[in-house]
């Protein structure tokens, strides 16, 4: 099916749903989904959950992206950083923080007259383990991209074709994810990751980048096109330097380079000789 083709399908879906609120990142999927729903013209909430999980540079991103496809946007509080489940970091992570997100969506919902709450997975997410959609099924959030069928590789092109400037943005997750599994996530430790990533982007390191964080030791993962600039001996000698002065006590660099989805198995890191 076109490009063309398939958005009318969302269209014509979202326009089926009559009102409904978005969970809102800011990022390539629901950017995308937002200006579906402005296009549908039908009555639509964008709400943003704001924690210390989320980097300021995507906050900033989110309200900006939002003003852009003319649907109303509204950014709350969450409170997973005072669930001990959540901070205990086990691979069900994501879901202690997707059901206090969807719970109070929905209540949002309700009192705003909007019918469904819904979030921006696609047909890629099926292929992955994913607790999070397990906390949308248990609260009944509709995905509209998945039920239209569309892959991210068409979401970005559709973006594109929209003029949305996120249809080329890196994939963005909170900061949890710089966390293995088992590795206690603090307030504190999620300030020092951040501090570390926007160290490295002030340095001119483009996306993806992550800063891993296994305990005393940052793991600095870039796309293999930006590893060789990083081992030259100046600018190795500074980040190091910056991650230092952070709290770090070891700095290293993933010599694989950035892979989707590498962290969920990386504690074994902290036991390598």
């Amino acid at each position: 099916m076109a490009h063309k083709d398939k958005l009318d399908a969302l269209i014509g879906l979202l326009r089926g749903m009559e009102s409904a609120l978005l969970a809102y990142s800011g990022g390539v999927d629901s950017t995308f989904l937002l200006k579906a729903v402005n296009l549908s013209g039908i009555k639509g909430l964008a709400v943003t959950a704001n924690s210390g999980t989320m980097p300021e540079d995507d906050l900033e991103n989110a309200v900006s992206m939002a003003s852009m496809t003319g649907v109303p946007h509204r950014v709350i509080k969450t409170s997973e950083l005072e669930n001990e489940d959540f901070l205990a970091n086990t691979p069900r992570r994501c879901f202690h923080c997707k059901n206090e997100l969807f719970e109070k969506l929905k209540g949002i919902a309700q009192g705003e007259g909007l019918r469904f709450v819904m979030d921006g997975s696609n047909m890629d997410d099926l292929d992955d383990t994913r607790p999070g959609m397990e906390a949308g099924r248990l609260h009944r959030v509709r995905s509209p991209l998945i039920e239209a069928g569309f892959t991210k590789e068409e979401i970005r092109e559709a973006s594109r074709l929209l003029g949305l400037p996120t249809w080329d943005r890196h994939a963005s997750p909170c900061l949890a994810s710089r966390f293995p599994h088992g590795v206690r996530i603090t307030p504190e430790a999620l300030k020092t990751v951040a501090s570390a990533e926007k160290a490295l982007g002030e340095m001119g390191f483009g996306g993806p980048l992550r800063v891993r964080h296994h305990g005393d030791t940052a793991r600095i993962v870039l796309s293999a096109g930006e590893i060789k600039r990083m081992l030259s001996p100046e600018i190795r000698g500074l980040v190091v330097g910056k991650l230092l002065a952070l709290g770090y006590k070891f700095v290293s660099l993933d010599l694989e380079g950035y892979k989707s989805g590498k962290m969920a198995g990386s504690a074994r890191f902290l036991n390598k000789e």
